[in-house]
Parts: C-alpha cells; sequence; structure tokens
C-alpha cells in the first residue's frame, strides 16, 4: 500500500498543479521606461479662461486618478461640462504595476503639457505608458 501511495503522489500533485493554472504574473516593479518615442500636437489652440481648460483638466485628473489601479492599466474618458467637452484615453503597459503606472503617466502628462502647452488635442507616447486628449471624441 505504501509503495502505491508513493506512486500517486507525484501523479496527484501534478493534476492538483494544472488545475490551478499557472501562477498569476507579478508586476514588474522598479523603474517605468519613459524614453519618449512621439509627442504630437494639435495644431488649434484655446486660450485662457476658455472652458475647454476646466475640462481638459477634469479629463487629465481623471486619467491620473483611474488607469493605474485599473486592470489592464487602460482607461477612456469625458469631461461632464457639455459647454465643452474634452475627450481622453491613457494607458500603461499591462505589466507595471500602479505606482509605475502612476509615475509614467504623471511624466506624460508632462510632457503633453510642456510641448503642446494650449493646444486643444495633444498625444505624448512613452515606452511603457500613453496620454491621449482631443476636443472630439477618439479610438485609439
Amino acid at each position: 500500500m505504501a509503495a502505491l501511495s508513493q506512486l500517486l503522489f507525484p501523479a496527484v500533485v501534478a493534476v492538483v498543479l494544472l488545475l490551478l493554472g499557472p501562477p498569476a504574473p507579478t508586476p514588474v516593479t522598479g523603474a517605468p521606461n519613459t524614453a519618449v518615442v512621439s509627442t504630437l500636437c494639435n495644431s488649434a489652440a484655446y486660450t485662457a479662461g476658455d472652458p475647454f481648460a476646466t475640462s481638459l483638466a477634469y479629463v487629465l485628473s481623471d486619467l491620473l486618478a483611474v488607469v493605474p489601479g485599473r486592470k489592464g492599466h487602460d482607461y477612456y474618458n469625458i469631461s461632464p461640462y457639455p459647454n465643452a467637452f474634452a475627450y481622453g484615453h491613457a494607458a500603461c503597459t499591462a505589466d507595471l504595476s500602479a505606482g509605475d503606472c502612476s509615475s509614467c503617466l504623471s511624466f506624460a502628462v508632462e510632457q503633453m503639457n510642456s510641448t503642446c502647452g494650449m493646444r486643444i488635442g495633444a498625444r505624448s507616447v512613452l515606452v511603457d505608458c500613453t496620454t491621449i486628449y482631443e476636443q472630439y471624441p477618439f479610438v485609439n
């Protein structure tokens, strides 16, 4: 009987491991790769006091708050202000930790702001994340 149980034990362990499936991937930690791939700016601009500025601030703030904690790190949004809609999208590579995704997106937004100023649309593509906003609906 003992010999039979010694033969069956490895087979039972193998079956249990197969049923459980592979372990969940662990997020990569460390500094995200924030090398800039491209930054593009819409040629149209908004002015100081334009309602679009309020909508844009909402969209960017929401993207920075939601994307890092969202499964898959991918999110589209729209401002709730009907007098000047802004549309946004942000994503990080799925293997980044929430903290690294947040850092990457913050850098991407800084890159858009410093390069594109008061444009009604901008896109910043980094190696590990991307952000975009426009005054019109879009799908990446």
